[in-house]
């Protein structure tokens, strides 16, 4: 059955629970300045009902994907944001650690790699309630990378952005995947929708996007629910092991009390492990950095400082060439590849005559 034919019965054709609570706040949120999706509107009807319309995707049935996170356009301006809710009795340090590292002085220093907090919201007889609103972000692998450059210049930033929270004597302690996100804007001039990123804002069509290369972004670290700062006489801290998602964690299978900062290490390493090196030929280069990264031993592990030392002698050592060089997946159809080679043929000799530097953000 097609999504416009879907019953009126059907799940997309009534809110969810967690949805209902955001449906609830649309009045008072609108009075703040920001306007939820028709969906979570008071009186909301499903657009599609009577109308008998076959093969059509309407905006309104999207299920919220995620119960403590709802997009919402900022009236003043028009501007997508993210509004996460946080109850503060469970992660009673997200505001501070998020304000102190998203606003004020800290926030624009170019090594700061932390989300932008926009504003605090406190709804009306919740008072565990918090709402952060936040900027709308992208996966910081969507689009796919196109070439070890741009593989690079996120690898530098990820690193950086990590260097930057402990030397500020703060651990992450969840800088998985799911965590590390990136600036659309560059990237996406007209934006996308934010309940599909494969579609446009209007829901008409699918939104243009350009490369890396020609339009350089910024990856952000997100979700400081579970990250902690430290005292200089707090260091080394020990902690009680804290599960993340990734669920590889040495330490936390261990059970044993562990030093979060090199946690951080480990965590990083394996994103650039599980989304690079097992999934693309050729990171032949990097591998003895990233299998020192996730020794068992978390005492084993280099700091950050030294990740970075190592990093940029090897990439200090790569050829152009091979950072223009196209990334592979290790399973590839053979003509997918002949169409991908020539394509990145057409676009590398455009980068080249346009002087573009094969890594995007790469300071000189």
């Amino acid at each position: 059955m097609s999504p416009a034919a879907l019953p009126k019965e059907s799940p997309a054709a009534q809110l969810v629970p967690p949805e209902i609570w955001w449906r609830d706040q649309a009045i008072w949120l609108g009075k703040q300045g920001y306007l939820l999706r028709p969906r979570y509107r008071p009186g909301w009807k499903p657009s599609w009902t009577g109308l008998g319309k076959f093969g059509v995707d309407y905006e309104d049935q999207r299920i919220l994907g995620r119960a403590p996170i709802m997009d919402a356009t900022r009236v003043s301006d028009g501007e997508l944001v993210i509004l996460k809710k946080i109850e503060k009795s469970v992660h009673p340090y997200e505001e501070e650690l998020t304000r102190y590292l998203g606003s004020g002085p800290l926030a624009s220093e170019p090594e700061n790699h932390c989300i932008p907090l926009l504003d605090v919201l406190h709804p009306p007889n919740e008072p565990n309630v918090i709402m952060l609103v936040l900027p709308l972000l992208l996966p910081f692998n969507k689009p796919p990378f196109r070439t070890f450059g741009e593989a690079i210049d996120f690898m530098q930033q990820a690193f950086e952005g990590i260097k930057f929270l402990h030397d500020h004597l703060i651990a992450h302690r969840d800088c998985m995947y799911l965590n590390i996100m990136m600036d659309p804007k560059p990237l996406y001039p007209n934006m996308f929708h934010p309940a599909d990123l494969h579609k446009s804002r209007d829901w008409e069509g699918k939104p243009k996007h350009y490369s890396r290369t020609t339009h350089p972004t910024k990856y952000i670290l997100i979700d400081f629910g579970i990250s902690r700062r430290y005292r200089p006489e707090d260091m080394p801290p020990l902690e009680a092991p804290i599960w993340s998602a990734d669920r590889t964690v040495p330490e936390n299978i261990k059970e044993e009390r562990c030093n979060p900062f090199p946690t951080d290490i480990y965590l990083i390493a394996n994103v650039i492990r599980v989304y690079f090196l097992d999934r693309y030929d050729g990171f032949d280069f990097i591998s003895p950095l990233i299998t020192d990264m996730m020794q068992d031993d978390a005492e084993k592990r280099p700091t950050i400082d030294v990740v970075i030392a190592r990093f940029d002698q090897i990439v200090g050592n790569l050829s152009k060439w091979k950072l223009r060089a196209r990334l592979k997946k290790r399973i590839e159809w053979s003509v997918a590849g002949l169409f991908r080679s020539g394509a990145h043929i057409i676009r590398t000799t455009s980068y080249i005559l346009r002087g573009l530097d094969p890594i995007p953000t790469r300071k000189t």
